[in-house]
């Protein structure tokens, strides 16, 4: 299973990230932190859809997505043209990002919330996800137990931060909204085939009470996917490889909005 794969990759970099930073220290530093972080939430809530404009170099799929990869000038790209927030993945074997990346275009891009799209499953990449100054995280719930969620979100809450929490089926929509999730996230893509089916927000959207957000992730490409998914009654999309891909970002920003 590829998320197999990625989780245990990533546990063995989280080893070798808290040997360079103790999570004692790791706290020292988030709570001497002054600024507030963002509110995804109320980024995403209006009578327009929202864009969630995705930085990301590679997929385990598809490889490297863009050879003259600038993050900072993508990131700058989405705020200027229209994204409600941006998603950074931070993930480095298979997506070839950083959590330094995040830091740099939070540095630049002020204006609207980052979030940082990740394989999370401990406290300590929450206070991490904070130090590096991300807005929100991504929780996805088929790698997490219904108590490391819940105990997850509410850690998150505590310092701030938005959960967008990630399901692919039912049983996993269950859990999330048991959790108390606020911002649903419903993946077309099935992470251990990682093969995508747009209908997957047709079919889970109605079982998301009215009070929660909905943000439609993966295989959206073109006008007519937002058109479905308008009509399907989602608040926001999440898009990546179609913007990353695309010879004019903001024309292509135009025209899914």
């Amino acid at each position: 299973m590829i998320l197999d794969d990625i989780v245990k990759t990533k546990m063995k970099e989280l080893a070798r990230r808290k040997r360079s930073l103790s999570l004692t220290r790791l706290k020292e530093q988030v709570a001497a932190l002054d600024k507030k972080p963002l509110n995804l939430a109320t980024a995403l809530k209006g009578d327009d859809l929202r864009l969630i404009a995705e930085v990301k170099k590679a997929s385990p799929s598809r490889g490297t997505l863009c050879q003259n990869f600038d993050a900072v000038k993508l990131a700058s790209t989405y705020a200027e043209n229209g994204a409600a927030a941006i998603s950074v993945l931070t993930e480095e074997r298979y997506f070839e990002g950083s959590i330094e990346q995040l830091a740099d275009i939070k540095t630049s891009v002020t204006s609207i919330p980052i979030l940082r799209k990740d394989f999370i499953f401990e406290p300590y990449q929450v206070y991490e996800s904070r130090l590096y100054g991300a807005d929100a995280l991504l929780l996805i719930v088929a790698m997490l137990s219904s108590d490391t969620l819940t105990d997850l979100i509410v850690l998150s809450h505590k310092l701030g931060m938005r959960c967008l929490v990630e399901v692919h089926d039912e049983e996993e929509m269950e859990r999330a909204l048991d959790s108390g999730a606020e911002i649903i996230g419903i993946n077309n893509r099935d992470l251990r085939t990682f093969k995508v089916k747009l209908e997957t927000t047709k079919r889970l959207r109605p079982l998301i009470p009215r009070d929660r957000i909905v943000v439609s992730e993966s295989g959206i490409r073109e006008r007519k996917d937002v058109q479905k998914l308008r009509g399907w009654g989602v608040d926001a999309i999440l898009v990546g490889e179609t913007l990353v891909t695309a010879s004019d970002v903001a024309g292509k920003m135009r025209e899914l909005l």
